[in-house]
């Protein structure tokens, strides 16, 4: 395997085409340094808003985040062939997603199926992944049915992220709409997601579920609530696909009362830390993990250095988080202390406009 430190880590960003966006962009980071160089722009699609990487690394996946695609309603979902030396992308197909603004995209652990999460439509929509890359037409389409108790953003379902479990057994969707991370059974070979029993988790009512991410152990679960600003940990029963809720804690500074609501979520690869952004309060909120019992307790906030932060991205050799600024256009370094999780400015951005997600190379180039 190519050593990180002595090549550059390729990442692409995943942004709204507005505001002069051009559409997914790419730059190679110094991994000693943090220093961003750009790699070129992917033009072609409207929205791509969010991007998964297949797990063979010859693929990108990215959602047009949109209402209506070519006349149909709904958005749709794009994969390009990525150059192994250079990272540049080639559009190989599309399909589209039978969802309106969908938001999300993962690959499950075998590379045979991509699966999207569809905001306005409610919906989940899983694809066969051709020996290509390129994605076959629907295999599985999943309607969410419910609301939750604000009449304003909970009048009926929001699926917000889809992704599987670390067993790969079972795909989980975190619903906006409903205050529950719906649970399915994952068959992989045929691309279909089927009901389980129980059927989901629930975050406490009005939080309104977003992201998640699991521990590196597998047995914990940690959800970003959008509307709560919170996190809720689970303990997870991997053999029977069950969660008890731990804790839910806020994402927010004590006595702070302005408007914020919550976006991403993830854990550091030592296991050690969680960080979750806060969009309005415009921070990283970090936590230390209790890896015995899965429990969070406030480390700190660290302003992100512009607004409304979106999705960040821990860097493969976990020295840097890469913070999405979508309103400020920028994505700012920070340097993280592995002991005690803090995050530092490195002293190092770069402009993008709109920028939505990152989705990091998981080696060297």
């Amino acid at each position: 395997m190519a050593d990180m430190t002595a090549q550059k880590l390729l990442f692409y960003v995943g942004t709204y085409t507005r505001n002069g966006s051009e559409g997914i962009y790419r730059f190679r980071m110094d991994p000693s340094t943090g220093a961003l160089t750009p790699a070129g722009v992917t033009s072609g699609i409207e929205n791509p808003s969010f991007l998964a990487i297949h797990p063979d690394l010859h693929t990108l996946y990215a959602v047009a985040e949109v209402g209506e695609f070519e006349g149909r309603p709904g958005g749709a979902l794009n994969a390009y062939r990525i150059d192994a030396q250079t990272g540049d992308l080639t559009f190989l197909n599309q399909q589209l997603t039978y969802g309106a603004a969908p938001c999300y995209v993962s690959v499950d652990a075998t590379g045979k199926v991509a699966m999207v999460a569809n905001y306005s439509g409610g919906n989940v929509t899983a694809f066969p992944v051709q020996a290509d890359g390129s994605l076959g037409p629907a295999s599985a389409h999943v309607q969410h049915e419910g609301s939750g108790p604000d009449p304003k953003r909970q009048e009926g379902p929001h699926a917000h992220s889809i992704n599987v479990t670390p067993d790969n057994r079972f795909a989980l969707a975190a619903d906006l709409g409903l205050d529950k991370v719906i649970v399915y059974r994952l068959d992989a070979a045929n691309g279909t997601l089927s009901p389980h029993d129980p059927p989901y988790a629930s975050v406490p009512p009005g939080e309104g579920p977003r992201h998640f991410d699991f521990h590196p152990n597998g047995r914990f679960l940690y959800v970003i609530n959008e509307m709560g600003s919170t996190v809720t940990a689970f303990a997870f029963d991997a053999q029977h696909a069950t969660f008890e809720p731990l804790q839910t804690i806020s994402t927010l500074p004590e006595g702070w009362n302005g408007r914020s609501s919550c976006a991403d979520i993830h854990v550091s690869p030592s296991g050690r830390f969680l960080y979750g952004s806060n969009r309005g309060h415009d921070s990283i909120a970090i936590y230390a993990i209790d890896e015995t019992f899965g429990t969070l307790s406030v480390v700190g906030h660290t302003s992100t250095g512009g607004r409304t932060p979106r999705n960040f991205a821990i860097d493969p050799t976990g020295a840097f988080l890469l913070a999405a600024n979508q309103d400020t256009h920028n994505i700012v370094v920070f340097s993280i202390d592995r002991e005690s999780g803090a995050l530092e400015p490195a002293g190092v951005e770069t402009n993008v406009p709109m920028p939505v997600c990152l989705s990091f190379f998981p080696r060297a180039m």
